[in-house]
């Protein structure tokens, strides 16, 4: 289901892109691979990002 997702994603939505033609690992690499570490409390979610995640 993951590799239907991200081919329509290529397919549609960057279509006049450098990665229109791109693989679907790639495009997982380059837009979708963003780590967070998630800490739940009682009151609040916070989601910290790393430094160099834009």
């Amino acid at each position: 289901m993951a590799y239907v997702l991200l081919e329509g994603l290529r397919r549609i939505a960057l279509q006049a892109t450098e990665l229109a033609d791109s693989a679907c690992g790639t495009i997982r690499r380059k837009l979708l691979k963003i780590g967070a570490l998630v800490t739940i409390s009682v009151r609040r979610i916070k989601f910290a990002m790393a430094s160099g995640c834009p």
